[in-house]
């Protein structure tokens, strides 16, 4: 506690880190679903690879449309409202998704109300942190935020392989996608129980100082030059991830992976983002550093990318897939969330992260067409140009000066 300026931080805050937590592992399940069994999801609903490929693009287009009025309603009304609709959306929409697992077009009314859910969940996670933690605790809590994220993409990489029945030369979805329903039900109903909207005393000045209203703050964000390198670094970074993870089983089909391969290299990308989340978020805030952690990420994260790209055996793809997750997923992911929302300060902090996620949304659905119409191999090349912009990009940025000044 800051006796001086009455500050003081709660125990409850990793209770309700652990809710919101638990809430974000499901969104994202729900999003990659079919992700790793695409070649399977085509025979069990006579689709083609792009209706698939669809499915996880919904939730990059609904997003678009979502996003700031979601950032509004959690600005306007907090986080326990913005955050429960967002779990009740999961929770009854994930329902649906599983009853009506075996039709092709319920899955797609499911995944768009799946959807609308995604941004009033993802779009709060640094305000769930500054709400409830001191800024040298700031980016350890949004990088196990952004951690969820990660578990959610693995345990469906992992897991859902090995859920779908099999009968001859025909698959059966619906035990799986009714197993992810009531997992989604759940943990909605905890997070209604459990979240809270802020302690009872603040744990530093942005809990007490007035925020700018949405245009201000809008504008306040744009014209900022950190902010705007931030924005085209997860441009570049969001919309790769977003494409690759969601085009990860024709990208092993075309090395010549099966699909518990693809679900292993997929879930590999995340394990390892997961451990770089658990190691390099802390050490950024007892450095009181976050710019060399974002360039850390943007070169480390190259090679890592090209071994992907030009691997074409089991094990180089899983070693490269690791490389790519611990520093992409790791550290330029939670460290650059929370760099925003301090260089963008006093905005409200659920606009910059929205901002940064519609930019991401954007880039993921123009690159997943182009990896569909370029070829997916032919598209890491060119991924791979947009990893050396990134580099550049991030010698660009200036230093977290709230971070520089925290007590």
């Amino acid at each position: 506690m800051d006796a001086k300026a009455g500050y003081r931080v709660y125990g409850y805050r990793w209770v309700v880190l652990a809710v919101y937590f638990l809430i974000t592992v499901v969104i994202q399940m729900q999003w990659l679903s079919f992700a790793p069994i695409a070649r399977e999801a085509r025979v069990a609903y006579g689709v083609t690879a792009f209706q698939i490929d669809l499915l996880s693009m919904i939730y990059m287009g609904v997003f678009l449309i979502v996003c700031f009025p979601a950032s509004y309603l959690i600005d306007r009304y907090g986080i326990r409202i913005g955050v429960g609709i967002g779990a009740i959306l999961t929770g009854i929409f994930g329902l649906i998704k599983g009853v009506g697992g075996s039709s092709y077009a319920v899955v797609v009314a499911a995944q768009t109300g799946l959807a609308v859910a995604q941004p009033f969940i993802l779009n709060s996670v640094t305000k769930v942190a500054v709400h409830w933690f001191p800024i040298n605790e700031r980016a350890t809590a949004v990088g196990l935020a952004t951690l969820a994220q990660f578990v959610g993409i693995i345990t469906v990489m992992i897991a859902t392989p090995f859920l779908i029945v099999r009968s001859g030369v025909t698959y059966s979805l619906g035990s799986m996608l009714m197993i992810y329903g009531a997992i989604s039900a759940a943990s909605a109903l905890l997070l209604l129980i459990f979240m809270r909207e802020s302690p009872p005393t603040p744990p530093g000045d942005e809990g007490i100082v007035a925020r700018m209203a949405s245009k201000d703050a809008l504008r306040h964000i744009l014209a900022n030059r950190d902010m705007r390198l931030v924005l085209l670094l997860f441009f570049i970074g969001l919309g790769m991830f977003n494409a690759i993870s969601t085009c990860i089983d024709q990208i092993c089909e075309a090395k010549g992976l099966s699909v518990q391969q693809t679900g292993m290299v997929g879930g590999m990308m995340l394990i390892a983002g997961t451990l770089g989340g658990i190691l390099l978020p802390p050490l950024s805030d007892r450095l009181r550093k976050r710019k060399p952690f974002i360039l850390l990420a943007m070169v480390m994260m190259t090679p890592g990318l090209a071994g992907l790209t030009f691997a074409d055996s089991y094990g180089l793809m899983l070693a490269s897939s690791a490389v790519l997750g611990f520093f992409l997923l790791g550290a330029a992911a939670p460290v650059g969330f929370q760099y925003s929302a301090e260089v963008s300060y006093p905005a409200p902090e659920s606009l910059s992260q929205g901002i940064i996620l519609f930019a991401g949304q954007i880039s993921g659905i123009l690159f997943i067409v182009g990896m569909n119409g370029a070829g997916m191999i032919p598209f890491l090349i060119v991924f791979l140009a947009l990893a050396a912009m990134n580099i550049v990009l991030s010698f660009a940025l200036n230093e977290s000066p709230r971070i520089l000044s925290a007590e």
